[in-house]
């Protein structure tokens, strides 16, 4: 084999692996999609997160436009429980915990450090292809700046401090 070959065979390998990738992020793209549409399904029409997660005007209607963005917890026990939550935390791009402690919380139906979750808290327990699709579709929602108005902005590390201060405060426990 002479050199004009063998650069000929190491050049369409090169295609051949360069056009591999190419559909390998392709069809991840897609299935990333469908994640998010599937997340969607489970975090809107079953679990109904956005009953706790949102904030209501004062007729108790759900504020739509600042959706999963963290609320006052609006149901009381008729008899007292103790370590009851009164805050439920944002979810939308899931600012106060990692991909991996939200995955603890959805697939082992505990904190994100293993702790029991409080009242009123729901435990799942879902498959870890269901907890991704969740955390694909919380994570593409935007973060709103209270400043701005319902405009999608960064999380400032001072929000996010304050964040993991709450989560692991009375007000979350």
């Amino acid at each position: 084999m002479n050199r004009l070959q063998l650069y000929l065979c190491l050049f369409v390998f090169t295609l051949i692996s360069f056009a591999c990738s190419l559909c390998s992020l392709f069809l991840d793209a897609q299935a990333s999609s469908a994640e998010v549409s599937r997340g969607k399904y489970l975090v809107e029409g079953i679990a109904r997160c956005s009953e706790c997660h949102t904030p209501r005007d004062g007729a108790g209607n759900l504020k739509y436009e600042v959706r999963l963005q963290g609320a006052r917890i609006w149901i009381k026990p008729i008899a007292p429980i103790q370590n009851w939550a009164d805050q439920a935390p944002p979810l939308a791009d899931l600012p106060s915990m990692t991909d991996q402690q939200i995955g603890v919380v959805l697939e082992k139906g505990t904190g994100p450090n293993g702790e029991a979750l409080r009242p009123p808290t729901h435990t799942y327990h879902m498959k870890r292809e269901d907890a991704r699709a969740v955390i694909a579709y919380l994570k593409s929602l935007p973060v709103l700046n209270a400043e701005r108005g319902a405009t999608p902005g960064p999380v400032h590390s001072s929000r996010l401090r304050n964040l993991e201060r709450d989560m692991t405060s009375h007000r979350y426990r």
